[in-house]
């Protein structure tokens, strides 16, 4: 059977036994709106089989595939719920192949991936499979290590390479787009009879409020920053140590605060234009960014990139300022039914969300920026607040939390409702340019994969040597 580049979605997501989207019992939370796997609930049943160990399945430059890895991956994906039918071991062991090559040329081109990075989706992952699992040891049980250290050790391994190859695999595609004559012609091509048909499509829109920290909480937090801030340049205290000691960024204490930055570097806008504002041995005055307030110190800049250190501190929000956020919101829902304010009006008024507010509330979806979400792929959580909304009508409140862990007030609208239909080239233009987009896309990374084959080390060791690769990892 053949396959192609990338026909298993759920490699990076799970990528031998560390799943990061395995929901077991955890509660949805609002974050932002994206397309994302769904993994249906209640169905995720967990083995304790040991995984069988054969050696090595193939080696990719200085990567090696075991036979336990492909092993690893059909196990996960049985205990997601799908049929192990649907996966063969051919299908996993090229998907590996390719992701073992995206990582090995990430390291030959010198792509960065920053520890602090790697860190900070460890414990993630670890924090996720504790809830799910009852606590770290049990976690560390199941995976069959002997201590926390170990496992650890491997899940760092496995996710710098997954992040090694996700770089990669952007730094292909990154110069890759399609003109609006080539999503013409590739629309036009497709026959008559396999046009797309496109699901029911909603544009939605939400007002989100958040509780505020007090004035007094947040120049307690100011205050003990400048007090840090101070100690280190008056009295040589090191920045790396109180970042172990205070900071409330999980990602980056263990590293002292460090962070290794370049312009291409995701930051929030704040955060980005105080640390390449900064000389060397500069220290910032606090600043506030969503995340809380930091200070940072410029440790070492190496041409493009910079070493830098932050501490994060972040107000408490007490129970007060969270019955003052809930009141605003019901009332808010009051004036909008009242006919007193538009949905539009209110958003732009109240809302929190400095993403949406300006557009009256309008989410988008980033990828695309198109406001028409089709139903099947609308965030489960989400949907489950709007699938029963008439067009125009005004949800219930909502709690749910930020991406910064705090809690939050939202209400939903549903503005359009779009039946389904067959892709029209006007109507869809932005579903239509993504697929050419796509298109393009996977051929650029074939070509590459291709000419990648020819001058990397591979070899490919047993019954794997029987599968039929569309690629020439055989190298025939």
């Amino acid at each position: 059977m053949k396959f192609t580049t990338n026909i298993l979605v759920l490699l990076f997501a799970i990528q031998i036994g560390f799943a990061q989207t395995t929901d077991v019992t955890s509660e949805p939370v609002t974050t932002q709106v994206e397309e994302v796997a769904v993994v249906k609930k209640d169905t995720v049943k967990i083995s304790y089989d040991k995984f069988k160990v054969d050696g090595v399945a193939g080696v990719v430059g200085e990567y090696l595939i075991l036979e336990s890895d492909i092993n690893k991956f059909l196990s996960d994906i049985k205990n997601q719920g799908q049929a192990a039918s649907e996966v063969t071991p051919c299908q996993v062991m090229g998907n590996l192949l390719e992701s073992k090559l995206l990582a090995h040329q990430a390291v030959q081109d010198s792509l960065i991936v920053q520890d602090a990075r790697v860190n900070g989706e460890v414990d993630q992952i670890i924090q996720r499979f504790s809830s799910q699992l009852g606590s770290e040891q049990k976690v560390v049980e199941f995976y069959k290590k002997d201590n926390m250290a170990d496992l650890r050790a491997e899940l760092f391994g496995i996710r710098k390479d997954i992040i090694l190859s996700e770089l990669m695999n952007d730094k292909i595609i990154e110069t890759v787009d399609v003109t609006p004559d080539e999503v013409k012609t590739f629309f036009e091509s497709i026959p008559e009879d396999q046009v797309p048909t496109v699901g029911v499509e909603l544009e939605i829109s939400r007002i989100v409020i958040e509780p505020k920290a007090s004035e007094e909480e947040r120049e307690k937090v100011i205050d003990r920053l400048k007090g840090f801030r101070s100690d280190i340049l008056e009295n040589g205290s090191s920045f790396a140590t109180k970042a172990v000691l205070y900071t409330q960024d999980p990602g980056s204490r263990p590293e002292g605060g460090l962070m290794v930055i370049d312009r291409n570097t995701p930051l929030v806008k704040e955060f980005r234009d105080v640390a390449f504002s900064l000389q060397d041995g500069e220290i910032s005055e606090p600043f506030e960014t969503e995340f809380g307030f930091h200070i940072v110190y410029v440790e070492k800049t190496r041409g493009e990139r910079k070493d830098i250190r932050h501490i994060l501190l972040v107000p408490e929000i007490k129970e007060a300022q969270e019955e003052e956020a809930k009141d605003l919101v019901k009332l808010v829902r009051k004036r909008i039914i009242d006919g007193e304010l538009t949905f539009e009006e209110a958003a732009k008024e109240f809302s929190d969300e400095e993403e949406t507010k300006y557009d009256g509330g309008t989410l988008t979806i980033p990828q695309t920026g198109s406001r028409r979400f089709e139903l099947t792929k609308v965030d489960p959580d989400i949907y489950s607040k709007i699938d029963d909304l008439e067009e125009g009508e005004v949800s219930l409140v909502f709690t749910d939390q930020t991406r910064t862990g705090q809690k939050q007030y939202l209400l939903y609208s549903v503005n359009n409702r779009l039946e389904e239909h067959k892709a029209d080239y006007v109507n869809d233009y932005i579903k239509i340019k993504e697929l050419a987009l796509r298109q393009k896309q996977i051929k650029a990374i074939e070509k590459w994969q291709e000419e990648k084959i020819a001058e990397t080390y591979i070899k490919i060791n047993g019954e794997n040597r029987d599968c039929d690769f569309v690629s020439n990892w055989l190298k025939k």
